[in-house]
Order: C-alpha cells, then sequence, then structure tokens
C-alpha cells in the first residue's frame, strides 16, 4: 500500500495554518498519521510566506524537531519585559532548555545563529531567569542550557536544522 502524501502546486502555495486541518494530509482510515515534521516541512514550500509566518513556523518546526529527540516543550512564546522566549523544553535528563529558534530562506543577511547577537543573548538570559523565578514554573531540574536552532529554508528543498547546544 503507498503511504506517500501527494500535494498540488496549489496546495503548496495555500497551505493551512494547522497542518493537520488539510484533508490532503491525513492518512486513510488504519494507517499512521503523516509525521509531523514533513507536514511541516512541506509547509516551507509556500511562496508566499511573510516573514512573521516564516519565523512562526519555522518555530513549531523547532518545537516538532525537540520532541522528536525526547525533549518536552514546556512552553512556546513566553514573553517577559526583557522579551521573548521561543520555546522552553526539558530533555530527558531533566535540563532546562531555552531555546531562540531563527528561521531564513537564505543566508543573503547572514546565517540564522548570526541573528542571535550580543544584546539579544544578554535579554534571553534576563527572560531566562524571569521563567525559572514564576513558581508555576518551578521543578526539579539538573540544569539550564540556552541552545540556538537556526533553520534554513530555501524554497523548493527541504529544511536544514543547524542545533547549537550550549550557545551562550
Amino acid at each position: 500500500m503507498d503511504t506517500t502524501l501527494s500535494f498540488s502546486s496549489e496546495d503548496r502555495r495555500r497551505a493551512p495554518a494547522d497542518p493537520f486541518d488539510s484533508p490532503s494530509v491525513r492518512a486513510p482510515r488504519g494507517e499512521a498519521a503523516p509525521n509531523p515534521l514533513d507536514v511541516l516541512a512541506f509547509r516551507f514550500a509556500d511562496i508566499d510566506l511573510t516573514p512573521r509566518q516564516l519565523g512562526a513556523l519555522g518555530e513549531q518546526y523547532a518545537a516538532a524537531w525537540l520532541e522528536r529527540r525526547g525533549c518536552t516543550v514546556l512552553d512556546r512564546n513566553w514573553r517577559s519585559r526583557y522579551g521573548e522566549l521561543d520555546i522552553i523544553a526539558v530533555t530527558p535528563e531533566h535540563i532546562v532548555l531555552f531555546v531562540e529558534v531563527k528561521t531564513r530562506r537564505n543566508a543573503r543577511y547572514g546565517t540564522p545563529q548570526e541573528a542571535v547577537t550580543a544584546h539579544k543573548r544578554l535579554a534571553l538570559r534576563r527572560a531566562g531567569v524571569q521563567w525559572l523565578l514564576c513558581p508555576e514554573h518551578r521543578m526539579a531540574h539538573r540544569g539550564v542550557r540556552f541552545d540556538v536552532i537556526a533553520i534554513t529554508a530555501p524554497v523548493g528543498a527541504s529544511p536544514t536544522v543547524n542545533h547549537i547546544r550550549e550557545a551562550f
């Protein structure tokens, strides 16, 4: 039985807001659902994505990518007076991850990770402390780590992920 998904060029141009809402990506009865990473990777092909939409899609992809590697996402897009934390996750080893996600179509303006400046790193550290100090976020953990996930998603090609552990 063939379980490959087929998408028309019209599907690529008008990807749904929720990748599982589209009837074209639902698996037939009795078959496994498509891999969420594949569905999200498919959505990168939409050439009409605004920079904001591309960034949000990159964050969704990074969260699914982390979960696929055994992490549990605790929070997303958490805001403090110091800025926003894109993804807060915990590893199977009980290390709290604060992940900054940067997504680019190409390297015309530099690689995605180059956008995490010294000022941004300082703001992320401060926001991470604020997140940890919230009473509802208190948990037993073995450490804290700040990572960067840089996603390059050229039109017509699969996205590539560069996970920089302990980036700062």
